[in-house]
C-alpha cells in the first residue's frame, strides 16, 4: 500500500463511518506520526500482515491527537468504526472507552497466545484496571525526561545536566540571561504544558501526596504543595517558556526546538527519531526531570479492539503478529527505547540518546503517569482549563487549587 493510504480523506471517512469497508478488510486507527521511523513500521506491520494473511486488507487510518480522540468518541456513540485502534492506557483516556463499551474483553486471546508472558509487566498494568476481563494489547512503554540543546548550554555556561529542581531553576535563569529561552512548549493541546504541570506536583508533592491529589482522595485546595506547584507553573510560564507558547501546538513547538529557539523540551523516548530526522542528533542531551524522587514520568499506550467489530479473531491476529518477537526485533527503536516484547532488546548500533533512556528506565523506582491518564475525562478536561488558566495569568495559584477542588467536590 501507499503513503495516501496512511491519509483519511473525506471520500475514506464516508467509506469507514456508513459500514461499506469489504469484508477482509481489516481497519485499524492510530496517530498521526510525524516521525519517518515510526510511520515505516506501522507499513512493515501492513505489509507482513497482508502477506500472511492473503485476500486481507488492512488499512491504517492515522489522525492528529485530538482528531483521533474526536472520531473514536463518534465511533463509540455509533454502530460503526474501527476493528482496532489505538489509545493510551490511563483511566482518562483508554480507561473511558473500556467504560463506555467501546472495548472487548481479550481474555480468550491473552490465554491463547500466551500475551501475558510475552508482554512487559510495566506495560501490562492497566489491562485489567477499568473493567471487567482484560482490555487491550501494549502497542508501547514510554518515560518521558527532559531533551536539551548542548549548545546553548555551552552558550549560556551550564557546564553539567541538572540533578536537582534547584538546579534545573538555576540553568534556566542562565539562559534567559544569556537570551535564549530556557524551554518550549505548545499550548493550543491542552496536554502539552500539562506536563510540566505534572512534574512539577511531583516535585513538590512528593510520590505519596502527588498520587492522592490525582486519585481525588485528598482536597486539593487544603494541600499546600498543589499550590506551591500552581505557583511553580506560573512562574515557568512568566519567565522561561518560549513565548508566545499559548498560540502553538506541540508539533511547532517542536520545530522551534529542532531550530534551536529553545534549550529543552519535555518529552517521551519516542522523541528521539524526530530529533535525529530534523536535528544534529549529537548536539542532543538527555536528563530526568529532577523531582527529587526516584520515579519516572511516563505512560503506556494499548491496540485495542472494538467492540463492534466482527473480525475480532483477524484483529488479535494482527496484535498477536505487531508483538512477536520477531516483528519487535524488526522495528525496535521506532516507537521509542523500548519493546513491549520483553525478549527484544536494542542493538550496539542503537543511537546514543536511545541507550541514554534504557539507562533511565533501569534506574526508575516505579512510574507515575499523565494527568490525563490519571484522571477520569471529566476531570482532565477542568485540569486542563485550569493549567492554561495559571499559564496565561489568568488565575493565581490558590485560585486553581480552589477550583480543582470544587470541581472535585462537586461531581462527587
Amino acid at each position: 500500500m501507499n503513503t495516501g493510504q496512511f491519509v483519511l480523506g473525506a471520500a475514506a471517512s464516508l467509506a469507514l463511518l456508513s459500514g461499506t469497508a469489504g469484508a477482509e478488510d481489516l481497519t485499524v486507527w492510530t496517530l498521526n506520526y510525524s516521525s519517518n521511523a515510526q510511520v515505516n513500521a506501522l507499513k512493515a506491520s501492513e505489509a507482513e500482515f497482508e502477506a500472511t494473511h492473503p485476500g486481507v486488507n488492512l488499512e491504517i487510518v492515522m489522525r492528529g491527537t485530538d482528531e483521533h480522540k474526536t472520531a473514536l468518541r463518534v465511533a463509540a456513540g455509533s454502530d460503526t468504526g474501527p476493528d482496532i485502534y489505538f489509545m493510551w492506557a490511563g483511566l482518562g483516556l483508554g480507561g473511558e472507552y473500556v467504560k463506555a463499551g467501546l472495548s472487548r474483553d481479550l481474555t480468550e486471546y491473552y490465554e491463547k497466545y500466551g500475551w501475558d508472558d510475552r508482554v512487559s509487566v510495566p506495560s501490562l498494568a492497566f489491562v485489567e484496571s477499568f473493567g471487567a476481563g482484560k482490555h487491550g494489547m501494549p502497542y508501547r512503554f514510554t518515560g518521558e525526561a527532559i531533551y536539551y540543546n548542548k549548545t546553548l548550554f555551552e552558550q549560556a555556561g551550564i557546564t553539567a545536566e541538572p540533578t536537582t529542581y534547584d538546579e534545573l531553576v538555576a540553568a534556566a535563569e542562565k539562559l534567559k540571561e544569556a537570551g535564549i529561552a530556557p524551554i518550549t512548549f505548545g499550548g493550543t493541546v491542552n496536554w502539552h504544558v500539562m506536563r510540566l504541570m505534572d512534574v512539577l506536583l511531583e516535585t513538590k508533592c512528593g510520590p505519596d501526596t502527588h498520587d492522592v491529589l490525582m486519585e481525588m482522595r485528598a482536597d486539593w485546595s487544603t494541600t499546600p504543595c498543589a499550590t506551591e506547584a500552581f505557583t511553580e507553573l506560573d512562574m515557568w510560564a512568566r519567565n522561561y517558556i518560549l513565548s508566545p507558547f499559548m498560540g502553538i501546538d506541540q508539533k511547532q513547538s517542536a520545530s522551534l526546538f529542532f531550530l534551536g529557539r529553545a534549550a529543552m523540551m519535555l518529552e517521551g523516548d519516542w522523541h528521539v527519531n524526530p530529533i535525529n530526522e530534523n536535528a544534529d542528533i549529537a548536539n542532543f542531551g538527555l536528563f530526568p526531570f529532577p523531582t527529587g524522587a526516584d520515579r519516572l514520568y511516563g505512560f503506556a499506550e494499548y491496540l485495542y479492539i472494538s467492540s463492534k467489530t466482527d473480525k475480532a479473531d483477524l484483529a488479535a491476529e494482527y496484535l498477536d503478529m505487531f508483538t512477536t518477537t520477531a516483528f519487535q526485533d524488526q522495528i525496535k527503536g521506532a516507537f521509542g527505547a523500548l519493546s513491549v516484547n520483553k525478549e527484544v532488546k536494542l542493538g550496539d548500533d542503537a543511537l546514543d540518546l536511545h541507550k541514554e533512556w534504557i539507562t533511565i528506565f533501569d534506574a526508575a523506582d516505579g512510574t507515575f503517569v499523565n494527568g490525563d491518564q490519571a484522571f477520569p475525562l471529566d476531570v482532565t478536561t477542568e485540569y486542563f482549563r485550569i493549567i492554561n488558566e495559571v499559564a496565561s495569568g489568568n488565575m493565581d495559584p490558590q485560585a486553581a487549587a480552589d477550583a480543582m477542588q470544587q470541581f472535585i467536590g462537586n461531581r462527587a
